[in-house]
């Protein structure tokens, strides 16, 4: 899920478990030249960057780009105790944000004729969305895609992804392969938490089921959908759904989760992404992640009518200023209009990003080191982290970044 524009961290733990601390400058993983003026960052990215380490995070990298200009800046460290900094260049879990890369190439489908987001899901998926109040034939892809379908959350049910909830169950699970209609049924043993439409609220099963009606309309796995249109296309080759493969390619920074009762992290950055899926399986670097909005929103995936589905948003309750389109969010700016984005938290990792809506400005916050025990810290890092997304995006143009 996200930070700035997500919802609280209580929330965060039922929601976005899966859902990043390293930067990539460029279309590579090699890093930027130090004496090169371009990557210096100014000093309010940096100062902005600081207060997030000052808050509790433990390395902060920030990406920002816009027209011929790319800044970075870091802080912190890259592991505990070690203090070495965070890689300019590095690999990250993108967590949820995989959510707009799924909901993309459903829009793409509904634009060829292939989906219609109207319609009930239950042609797609027989039978398999029954009991407890949840039913197929009443909840439509519109619905999963944004999050008012009703469904529960299988990140809730510790017992069904055990490996999230402690240091225990992270050794002992880290390497599990799950199915998806697994973790489906583990949700359905829980109620409806209201009628198909009529609420909001955020739950990975939504894209669970995205995915497989994906490969149920192409006969493709939606990874594969996700790679053919989007990453190849854009030549984001540090982008990657995973399977089964729980190791990141390095440069990386090291993930570290502090689950509840703990009094130290553990280091979760070995992890099998298949308990995550299309909710939020894949992993990438920030220059890609940062290439796919300003493509996303700019008009290079997808035609106007399906962009404007996508940025028809739902308010996130008690959240005022915030709200949830089909895979995309928006936050409203305290210099006027609005920001797009979708950020994502995996064990240990932590990211938001925010996207001017002509895709022409981008700045992206990576954070790795995440403690459950401390929720007025984890208050602190976010609202540092907002005030950096909108510092940026907000600066006028003899100050940007």
């Amino acid at each position: 899920m996200n930070l700035a524009t997500r919802p609280s961290r209580s929330r965060l733990r039922a929601a976005c478990l899966l859902t990043a601390a390293a930067v990539l400058v460029g279309a590579t993983t090699a890093a930027a030249a130090p004496n090169d003026p371009s990557h210096r960052p100014p000093s309010h990215l940096q100062r902005d960057a600081d207060a997030i380490h000052a808050a509790g995070a433990i390395g902060v990298t920030v990406h920002y780009s816009a027209p011929a200009t790319i800044r970075t800046a870091r802080s912190g460290e890259a592991e505990l105790g070690t203090g070495r900094p965070p890689p300019r260049n590095g690999y990250y879990r993108i967590g949820s944000t995989t959510k707009t890369f799924v909901a993309t190439v459903t829009l793409q489908l509904v634009a060829e004729g292939r989906l219609r987001l109207d319609e009930p899901i239950e042609p797609w998926l027989p039978g398999l969305v029954r009991g407890n109040g949840n039913d197929g034939r009443r909840i439509t892809l519109r619905q999963l895609l944004q999050h008012t379908s009703g469904i529960p959350n299988y990140t809730a049910l510790p017992a069904a992804v055990p490996g999230l909830y402690s240091a225990r169950g992270y050794r002992e699970n880290r390497f599990r392969h799950y199915r998806p209609e697994e973790l489906v049924a583990a949700a359905l043993t829980l109620p409806s938490r209201f009628e198909p439409g009529t609420s909001w609220a955020y739950s990975n099963t939504n894209y669970l089921l995205v995915g497989m009606i994906i490969e149920r309309a192409t006969g493709r796995s939606w990874g594969t959908e996700v790679h053919d249109r989007i990453l190849r296309p854009l030549g984001l080759h540090d982008t990657r759904v995973p399977g089964d493969d729980p190791y990141l390619p390095r440069p990386h920074a090291q993930a570290q989760h502090t689950f509840t009762g703990d009094d130290r992290p553990t280091d979760t950055t070995v992890l099998n992404h298949t308990v995550a899926d299309a909710a939020g399986a894949m992993y990438g670097t920030p220059s890609d992640i940062d290439r796919f909005f300003t493509a996303l929103l700019s008009g290079r995936l997808l035609g106007p009518a399906e962009l404007a589905e996508m940025q028809r948003v739902h308010p996130i309750p008690d959240e005022p200023g915030r709200g949830y389109g089909l895979g995309l969010e928006s936050t409203e700016l305290s210099c006027g209009g609005r920001y797009w984005q979708h950020g994502g938290d995996v064990l240990g990792f932590s990211s938001e990003n925010g996207v001017t809506a002509d895709g022409r400005r981008a700045v992206l916050v990576v954070k790795n080191g995440v403690d459950e025990n401390d929720e007025a810290g984890g208050a602190r890092v976010d609202a540092a982290t907002r005030t950096l997304i909108d510092h940026a995006l907000c600066a006028p143009d003899s100050s940007r970044p």
